[in-house]
């Protein structure tokens, strides 16, 4: 990856859109996709269960994963 702002981050950002942590999964760390998958996923199931709170969290979990995404800069 070219740096924070490359276009490869801005497909990871856009892939972590639609599917949490496969942007990450793109850049090639697989335990920070299966994290943020696996963390987005179970807050957005669970919502039914606590009256739509976990939602919430879910969505702004589901933004921290995105630019999580896009501000990633690999170590040189």
């Amino acid at each position: 990856m070219a740096g924070q702002g490359s276009t490869g981050n801005v497909i990871a950002a856009l892939a972590s859109f639609f599917i949490p942590g496969l942007g990450q999964l793109l850049q090639g760390r697989l335990l920070s996709a299966a994290f943020w998958f696996l963390a987005v996923v179970s807050l957005y199931t669970i919502a039914p269960v606590t009256l739509g709170l976990s939602w919430i969290f879910g969505a702004v979990l589901h933004l921290i994963c995105i630019l999580n995404a896009a501000m990633f800069r690999a170590a040189k």
